[in-house]
């Protein structure tokens, strides 16, 4: 039997749904996109913050001082970059040391 709570297994399905739906002939680049706020209902929704030091560690699903947008699977864009796109907010740029909810640590 499986170990992952129901919910983060769901929504890891919609990431993946999502990552099997987007075209990959056309690269998300941040400095195209605009930058994801943290007051947006679906940012309230994933705890997203822009800054990831705010966050109590205990409170967290996966706890863990070290979680930032910069070291989560799926954000994507280039190392050092300050806002990056994010699987779980398409169209939008994450802040590289903010935080949500969905985060996974990168294989």
């Amino acid at each position: 039997m499986s170990t992952i709570p129901r919910r983060k297994f769901i929504q890891l399905s919609a990431v993946a749904a999502a990552g099997y739906l987007v075209q990959t002939g056309r690269e998300a680049r941040a400095a195209d996109l605009p930058h994801f706020a943290a007051d947006d209902p679906m940012a309230q929704a994933m705890k997203y913050t822009e800054d990831a030091s705010t966050v109590d560690a205990a409170s967290r699903g996966n706890p863990a001082a070290d979680q930032s947008c910069a070291n989560c699977a799926l954000v994507q864009g280039a190392d050092g970059d300050a806002w990056r796109p994010c699987q779980i907010f398409p169209g939008k740029a994450v802040a590289a040391a903010g935080w949500c909810s969905v985060w996974a640590p990168k294989a």
